[in-house]
């Protein structure tokens, strides 16, 4: 179908706008899944841990069948709303939407994980991590997960998640907006066959987001782990992909990050119902940069002009603890003070010994934990 094709959807025309920011449960997308029900199959494929109904959407009949699961940790909604917007894509219909599933069929779990989502966090009601839950199978969410994937045999597993914006694209000082991983299905790290297409298809999608944000795209750490649910079904042989919804510039809502992922997975999408997976460069996948982990939310330095119990040189880091507090997301500063800031990146940089900084400062919610007279 190509690039161009597909860069040139406009997103904010399929945007759902009814879900928007950090915080997303069942409660804020089931309005969405009731409209959608009408074009789309929504079922009912189990329940959480607290007994939350745990939904899929079902779509296409084409041969290719491919199975999305997205907020498998409670606190990671971006890939959610990219799967939201992606529904309202194929559902509007068009050349590529149509081809898409005439060729596919897609089986979509939105929130895997619905008690995590409710109370934003990681871990289940029983505070497991579901993706570390692969063999066990100790919990209610990962066994419909397996339920799902045995009945379904799908052809390709999306496994959707989302990263904090300590990440950065390997030797610079970009951030890792989205991140890929085909998973190991051994401790040697061999190259199956399907795990070869895993990493074509991260290719052809790696191939689109460089047109759209050039060196935001990183390669996440494959260290083999089969508790982990891509490893497992890597190790059934079925060709996984982990998507990262990680950091743009100033996005602290992961709304710009959203569009990237929306754009990613119809990518992977247009390739599949296209079958020219085996078409792309597998060696391509090594020469995605591995996801670094240098930065902070904020970085200032030389604080010492500011607060004269500090070091000549020292400078201040802050990292954002996110919090739920009355159903919205809020990011709390957590600070410490180091002395040398030479692989530490800001996604907001501050030098107190440079006037315009120290007024920008004067002025930010930063204030109240600096010393500025």
């Amino acid at each position: 179908m190509g690039i161009m094709r597909i860069s040139e959807i406009d997103h904010s025309k399929i945007k759902e706008q009814t879900v928007i920011g950090r915080y997303v449960n069942m409660s804020h997308i089931t309005p969405f899944l009731k409209r959608i029900s009408v074009d789309f199959l929504v079922e009912n494929i189990g329940g959480s841990a607290l007994g939350e109904t745990i939904k899929s959407i079902t779509l296409g009949d084409g041969e290719f069948r491919i199975l999305f699961w997205s907020q498998m940790h409670g606190n990671e909604s971006t890939t959610t709303k990219a799967v939201l917007d992606l529904l309202n894509f194929l559902k509007d219909g068009g050349s590529i939407a149509n081809e898409i599933l005439s060729k596919c069929t897609l089986k979509i779990i939105p929130i895997l994980n619905p008690d995590g989502a409710r109370a934003y966090t990681r871990s289940n009601a029983n505070d497991i991590d579901l993706n570390r839950d692969a063999q066990n199978r100790s919990q209610p969410e990962s066994v419909v997960l397996r339920k799902v994937y045995d009945a379904y045999k799908p052809h390709y597993c999306f496994n959707l998640h989302g990263q904090r914006t300590i990440f950065n694209v390997a030797g610079s000082r970009k951030p890792a907006t989205v991140s890929f991983l085909a998973p190991a299905y051994n401790p040697e790290r061999s190259i199956s066959e399907t795990r070869a297409l895993s990493m074509k298809l991260i290719v052809a999608m790696n191939q689109l987001l460089q047109s759209q944000i050039p060196g935001q795209i990183g390669r996440y750490d494959d260290g083999f782990n089969e508790n982990c649910v891509g490893d497992a079904f890597q190790m059934l042989d079925t060709p996984t992909i982990l998507f990262e919804a990680g950091h743009a510039p100033r996005d602290y809502q992961r709304e710009e990050t959203r569009r990237y992922l929306f754009y990613a997975m119809l990518q992977a999408l247009a390739v599949i119902s296209d079958d020219t997976v085996g078409d792309y460069d597998q060696q391509a996948y090594f020469e995605i940069p591995e996801n670094g982990k240098q930065f902070v939310d904020v970085l200032i330095k030389n604080v010492a002009c500011i607060d004269s119990e500090q070091k000549e040189g020292t400078a201040m880091v802050v990292r954002y603890q996110e919090q739920l507090q009355k159903d919205k997301v809020v990011f709390v500063p957590q600070i410490e003070y180091v002395e040398s800031t030479e692989v530490i990146f800001g996604h907001l940089e501050y030098d107190c010994l440079n006037t315009k900084d120290l007024g920008l400062l004067k002025k930010s919610e930063l204030s109240n934990y600096l010393q500025i007279s």
